[in-house]
């Protein structure tokens, strides 16, 4: 069945109760406007503090869009891209494109003109949805984007090439399109995250889509009284995969536009959520706040909350040891997966193997893994390989990328880039990306084991590990270190901390800097090398 019959299900069953909430804590409501009166506000541009909709109102709104498609000519296959940020309005107009057989290319709101025209044509779109936030982005490029027949804006004052796309739906019928879908049938074009180079555009169908829902609650076991507090953006697989199992079990999901900890606590606190999804950094922000006496627990009612988990990159050890002390009463889980996976828990820790932390876990539901070695064959518990997946939700193909769709997928597996290995209770270590390993002397160095290493010292909050060039070693190891607010620290004491590691796993130099992460919370490792190999050559000619 095709992802679109669980929402058809959801406003048959459900249809008057609500579906999704949008939280913009920035916008504090103006009090002389009535609730009503924001309910009635159509405009993303336009979001009050709280919006929602139901799952009746949901449905319909896809069939419209989905219908605006229909009567402008555009068939099954057709490319159609999202460019919003979170919003109420995001999620159907998504599911209105799969209802048209069109193909979803939602598109990282991060993107610079050059990379949204990049990525247009790559993808063959022909309709772009965006919003406000964009136009000084679009405006420059809209000439050179022949290949885009339609552009449909989600807001106020609509520019001159685009149409006004939630007018245009009020006229179309919200009644389900004629178009018959099926498992096979293509459904998505996600963009790989683009931190090794531009974006691949990743393939999906339908059954990946569906999947993905089924894997979801399967792990977090989503019930109809569960409420999820969606923080990441929609266009990531892993944010909108985690709200698949939301959708599959016909319950409440928050939209919460904003990252601060304070938004996050009176998010769950107001719409007594029980499922929070968390980046790295949000989860040290909101330590480092209850540390700091920023935020105190008693302002908080969060007894709803039962289920804290985390994805979208390695998960440090003692992060999770200082969450668990402060809330010993939640379930943690871990989810390991990729865009070319379709997003959550290809690999799973469970929320039983809290003993297990800093493994990402065991094959998830539906899937199989294997670890092998340079020649493709599985290496040994307690080596360390290549990582390997395999099942319903691995991508179809790089679209018109045929070479690096072959040097990913052989016999239906998936080769991820990830290097790893397997205890003796079958539980997978992620040791770090292949491409980010350090070989530095001939011995390879794996920077997520240096890193989880000096998050140990209590004033570190984040540590990026980038190799160096290096005439004599070929590379050395570098560490770039984020000091935690109101603190301070020389690099000799961070030498002395390092003195806990073998002497070659030691950093050779270390820079103190912010650490920058992409919105999936991935450490932006390409921009530091460019960065320090430039500060490198300049000591290099100095010493020289």
């Amino acid at each position: 069945m095709p992802i679109t019959d669980f929402l058809e299900r959801n406003a048959r069953l459900y249809g008057q109760e609500c579906a999704l909430v949008e939280l913009n804590p920035s916008e504090e409501r103006d009090k002389s406007v009535t609730w009503r009166e924001y309910q009635l506000i159509e405009s993303a541009a336009d979001a009050p503090y709280r919006r929602e909709i139901t799952w009746r109102d949901f449905d319909r709104k896809a069939n419209r869009f989905a219908n605006l498609l229909l009567s402008r000519g555009y068939e099954r296959g057709t490319k159609v891209a999202i460019l919003l940020m979170n919003c109420l309005e995001w999620l159907p107009i998504y599911f209105g494109i799969l209802k048209a057989g069109c193909i979803a290319v939602p598109m990282n709101f991060r993107y610079s003109g050059d990379e949204i025209k990049y990525c247009s044509d790559l993808a063959d779109v022909s309709v772009l949805v965006f919003g406000p936030e964009f136009v000084t982005r679009i405006d420059p490029i809209v000439e050179e984007m022949s290949g885009v027949k339609t552009f449909f804006y989600v807001g106020k004052n609509v520019p001159a090439y685009a149409e006004d796309c939630l007018r245009l739906m009020g006229f179309c019928s919200s009644s389900a399109p004629p178009v018959k879908l099926e498992d096979s049938d293509n459904a998505a074009i996600y963009f790989s995250s683009g931190t090794t180079g531009f974006p691949k555009a990743i393939l999906h169908n339908h059954l990946a889509l569906v999947s993905s829902c089924q894997t979801e609650q399967k792990h977090h076991g989503q019930d109809r009284d569960d409420v999820f507090l969606c923080i990441p953006p929609l266009y990531h697989t892993g944010a909108k995969m985690h709200w698949f199992g939301s959708l599959l079990a016909g319950s409440r999901a928050v939209l919460l536009r904003g990252v601060k900890p304070e938004w996050i606590l009176r998010a769950v606190t107001e719409e007594k959520c029980t499922i929070v999804w968390l980046l790295v950094p949000w989860a040290q922000d909101l330590l480092d706040a209850f540390d700091s006496g920023r935020v105190r627990m008693e302002d908080y009612l969060l007894d709803s909350w039962r289920l804290m988990h985390i994805g979208a990159q390695p998960v440090p050890p003692s992060l999770i040891h200082r969450w668990l002390k402060l809330f010993p009463h939640h379930q943690y889980d871990t989810n390991y997966g990729l865009s070319e996976s379709i997003g959550p828990g290809c690999v799973h820790l469970g929320v039983e193997n809290v003993n297990k932390v800093g493994a990402i876990g065991k094959p998830g539901y539906l899937w199989e893994t294997k670890i092998v070695n340079g020649a493709g064959k599985e290496v040994s518990r307690g080596e360390v390989g290549e990582l390997c997946v395999k099942g319903p939700g691995v991508m179809l193909c790089y679209y018109k990328n045929e070479e690096a769709t072959r040097e990913v997928l052989r016999d239906g597996w998936l080769f991820t880039g990830d290097m790893a290995k397997e205890d003796e209770d079958g539980f997978i270590y992620l040791v770090d990306r292949k491409k980010d390993v350090v070989i530095s002397g001939g011995e390879n160095l794996y920077p997520v084991q240096i890193e989880d290493f000096l998050r140990g010292y209590d004033k570190i909050k984040d540590v990026a590990v980038i190799g160096l060039p290096d005439a004599r070693l070929g590379e050395i190891a570098a560490a770039i270190i984020e000091i935690k607010e109101g603190e301070s620290a020389t690099e000799e004491e961070i030498r002395a901390f390092c003195e806990g590691m073998p002497r070659y796993k030691r950093p050779k130099k270390i820079f103190f800097d912010k650490v920058p992460r992409n919105p999936t919370g991935k450490i932006e490792k390409p921009a530091l090398r460019k960065k320090y190999c430039k500060v490198s050559l300049v000591e290099a000619q100095i010493n020289s």
